[in-house]
């Protein structure tokens, strides 16, 4: 099979709109033009751009030069979606042919990352012999990499000469003190530090690769794992210098401790942090930091739009037996991307206009201030509500206000359809997607049976699938709007089973 060189597809210019970019804050909508044209078809730096683009991790970085408490890297593994799970480590080759596979097959895959199961810049002639490579024969699509920072200072110049203006930095601490409760041991200049030094060393070269690649021009998304009791207290002076040392995003994640996955958090009963716990930090981290609350947690061979995971169709013995019609594909993949980046422009001219007819309206009409409401949505993409409740792995949830709609994040959940009676752990997938919600108090979905139904409104959550196929924001206003008629904001969530 002939490797190609993939048609540069030219994004259109602007399509990051308003409140799309990681963030609901209207900051987003006066980014420069040339920020615009990296991060509006990128998924993991525009919330908008995640319900129409893919994107694809190459596990080609085996090794690591850190030790986390909250990781453990399995090989060979299809059974775990968390990062430094993968189930095929590829040389470069393959995984450039990997790469141009998907991205023949699925052509609103725009970005590809390397971020393991390792760390990338620990394997520096495999990391950017692949990037060489595909920067190359796919001139169109994104090159992304994810580091834990240790190695980055060195590595920066080699950054700047392929196809990479994205880069993200996992830091959990800028306080040796706090960062030798989450690292046992560094591996630095073929020493292994331990403790507090270790820390020290790295949260130095972590700072300094930051400094170094805002100042040439590359968009850096900084990753915190939030840990209850260890640095919960502590990241919001994280994201406050991140953003002073002009960290484009952050993206507070929650620490998975699930004793199976075998990590040390795991093991020892180091518990994640709750929904709310989760929320509330983002919100005290946010000011006027953009905030990313759209990520997966992806595995680092993930494939797909974010939320789910085709990396099973590209097995190497798949791709060696696919016979694809590449400049067919190619030219398929240049009308797709033109189709979504039009979509794109017209909503953001839509919400535009929107904008501006609410502020001529309220010129008129003052409306009351109302409490703000959680809903979730079942969706399989596109920005419209299109999943079956009973189907649905994850629910993205939003909050409604009387200022407007933003995007809060997404729980993860057992498909009720196929959760059978227990989930293993002798609770129901009906009793997980409860517990999801938890807080919600509207279910948005394209139909639901008629089972769930009781109980959902008997935990204060109002099924809806009146408005399947619908936009989501546009749902969710009409929803907030009917409650608002209805009274059903005059009381607080607890009592809106009497109320309904």
């Amino acid at each position: 099979m002939e490797l190609p060189v993939l048609n540069n597809v030219a994004p259109d210019a602007g399509g990051c709109s308003a409140g799309s970019c990681g963030s609901t804050d209207d900051q987003m909508g006066h980014l420069p033009e040339h920020i615009r044209e990296k991060v509006f078809n990128h998924p993991c730096y525009s919330e908008e751009a995640h319900h129409y683009f893919a994107r694809m991790h190459v596990a080609v970085a085996p090794a690591c030069n850190i030790q986390c408490h909250y990781c453990n890297r399995k090989y060979d593994c299809a059974n775990e979606s968390r990062p430094g799970v993968v189930s095929e480590l590829h040389h470069p080759v393959q995984a450039v042919k990997k790469v141009l596979a998907v991205a023949a097959t699925i052509p609103q895959m725009t970005v590809l990352g390397i971020a393991g199961p390792g760390d990338p810049l620990a394997n520096p002639e495999r990391t950017f012999e692949t990037f060489r490579m595909l920067s190359e024969q796919a001139p169109d699509i994104k090159l992304c990499v994810s580091t834990n920072g240790l190695s980055l200072p060195e590595h920066v110049d080699e950054l700047t000469k392929y196809n990479i203006d994205h880069v993200t930095i996992t830091i959990n601490c800028v306080d040796p003190e706090v960062g030798a409760k989450i690292y046992p041991w560094i591996f630095w200049k073929n020493k292994r530090i331990k403790g507090r030094e270790g820390a020290a060393i790295l949260i130095e070269q972590q700072q300094k690769g930051l400094e170094m690649l805002v100042a040439r021009g590359i968009l850096v998304k900084v990753n915190s794992v939030l840990i209850p009791g260890v640095n919960d207290k502590h990241l919001a002076e994280v994201s406050k210098i991140v953003k002073a040392k002009g960290a484009f995003l952050h993206n507070v994640m929650p620490l998975i401790s699930e004793a199976e996955h075998g990590t040390f958090y795991g093991m020892t009963g180091q518990r994640g942090p709750t929904n709310e716990e989760l929320q509330i930090l983002q919100d005290e981290c946010s000011g006027d930091m953009n905030m990313m609350r759209h990520c997966r947690q992806c595995r680092a061979d993930a494939v797909g739009l974010l939320g789910e995971d085709r990396g099973d169709e590209f097995t190497m013995d798949k791709i060696d037996a696919m016979d694809i019609n590449y400049p067919e594909a190619m030219k398929m993949r240049a009308e797709v991307h033109a189709a979504i980046n039009e979509e794109l422009e017209s909503k953001r001219i839509a919400r535009e206009n929107k904008v501006q007819l609410v502020s001529i309206e309220g010129l008129k009409v003052n409306k009351p201030e109302t409490r703000p409401v959680l809903m979730a949505i079942a969706t399989k993409g596109g920005g419209i509500i299109n999943e079956h409740f009973g189907h649905a792995s994850e629910f993205l949830i939003y909050e409604a206000s009387s200022i407007g709609v933003r995007f809060i994040g997404h729980r993860k959940t057992v498909a009720y359809c196929e959760g059978g009676d227990t989930c293993g752990d002798d609770e129901s997938a009906l009793d997980k997607s409860l517990k999801a919600l938890s807080g919600c108090e509207v279910v948005l979905c394209s139909k639901i049976g008629f089972e769930p139904w009781g109980p959902l409104e008997a935990a204060g959550i109002q099924p809806n699938g009146e408005y399947a196929m619908e936009p989501i924001e546009d749902a969710i206003l009409a929803v907030y709007e009917e409650m608002r008629t209805n009274g059903k904001l005059d009381a607080k969530p607890a009592e809106q089973q009497k109320v309904a």
